[in-house]
């Protein structure tokens, strides 16, 4: 018989748990003569709260100890700092400057013991990652990769190259009641928008007012998709959209509607809210945008009341990065001085005014 721990309830600081006795159990484990009850196990390790399974390997059971006790140790802040530099140290990066992670060492460091049961989750992110439109093979390029087998020896193994927004959708479809795929959600989301936009260095040199506009177009590219989207989700009328895009400002903005956006950058009846936000305001709402889209795509949600839910949830979870990073809440950053029409205007690039809220969403 092989056993494994039950986590929940233990707290490693209120338990003496007796390691050297366990060195002993680790080393003698595998031979043929090797046999342990639970009441033998307990009383020789000093352990509590453990279940007995069968086929679970001993060597597993012992890096989960030490996982789990030494995370007990660790504040949640510590833990979240441990897994983003995790992270960071399984990073490659390509010839083209590009970064990708290996399946097997990311499968290791979400927690997936056996890669055969990490296999699931990469096909329903592929799944995910071509009902958004991406080409899937350009996010999951199938590749070998030298596994340790021990003894300093390596036997190449059937694997993956992800792409930062395959690693995204991977997360996004793992265990989230798992700190790691928790911490791993944050870190992907974050990492992808900053690939896209800030890690842009031709971005970084625009000026405040270029950015703007950039930003004010692409919030009206993937507004008309997230109208389509919610259409199929079953978001029909104009009323239907209105409240479905208040319950995502609702979200990100502490409990404001586009009414109370409106009425806190004291603007005029005519005047529209994102025509009057500054670059890192409408960054945090063209997030919101495309991940709500995402969202809405990948979970099949269906109904106005769920699509609603969804939209500010994912507005929520935007509101509490930007906490987290130490950010200014949407509704404390400054208004621009000058509406976004003037500066279109000045520039010389009048854009096509979009008509109906069917087309584009406030």
């Amino acid at each position: 018989m092989t056993v494994a721990v039950k986590a929940k309830g233990i707290e490693f600081n209120q338990f003496s748990f007796n390691s050297p006795e366990f060195e002993g159990i680790k080393n003698e484990a595998g031979l043929n003569r090797f046999a342990l009850s639970v009441k033998q196990w307990v009383e020789k390790t000093g352990s509590i709260g453990i279940v007995a399974k069968a086929g679970y390997p001993l060597s597993v059971l012992y890096s989960q100890l030490l996982i789990l006790k030494r995370d007990a140790a660790m504040s949640s802040k510590e833990i979240e700092k441990r897994h983003y530099k995790t992270f960071e140290e399984i990073k490659q990066t390509g010839r083209n400057g590009s970064d990708y992670w290996m399946a097997r060492q990311l499968a290791k460091i979400l927690d997936y013991a056996e890669f055969r049961n990490f296999l699931p989750v990469i096909e329903k992110a592929k799944r995910a990652c071509q009902n958004s439109g991406q080409p899937v093979e350009n996010h999951f390029v199938e590749m070998h990769e030298m596994v340790p087998i021990g003894s300093g020896a390596e036997r190449k193994m059937e694997s993956y190259a992800f792409s930062r927004y395959a690693c995204y959708l991977i997360v996004q479809n793992s265990d989230p009641s798992k700190p790691v795929i928790a911490n791993g959600q944050t870190y992907f989301a974050i990492q992808t928008r900053r690939q896209e936009l800030a890690d842009d260095e031709a971005f970084k040199r625009l000026k405040e007012e270029e950015k703007r506009l950039f930003l004010r177009n692409e919030m009206r590219e993937h507004n008309k998709q997230l109208v389509e989207t919610a259409q199929q989700a079953g978001v029909e009328t104009t009323l239907d959209f209105a409240i479905f895009q208040n319950h995502g400002y609702q979200g990100l903005y502490g409990g404001l509607d586009a009414k109370g956006i409106h009425q806190r950058k004291g603007l005029k009846k005519s005047q529209h809210i994102l025509d009057n936000m500054g670059s890192t305001e409408l960054a945090a709402n063209l997030f919101r945008a495309t991940q709500t889209d995402e969202k809405l795509r990948r979970e099949n949600v269906q109904g106005k009341t769920m699509a609603n839910k969804t939209h500010f949830d994912v507005g929520k979870k935007v509101r509490q990065t930007i906490k987290e990073l130490g950010g200014t809440m949407p509704e404390d950053l400054p208004k621009p001085e000058e509406d976004l029409k003037k500066l279109e205007r000045r520039a010389q690039s009048p854009e096509k005014k979009l008509g109906g809220g069917m087309n584009e969403l406030e």
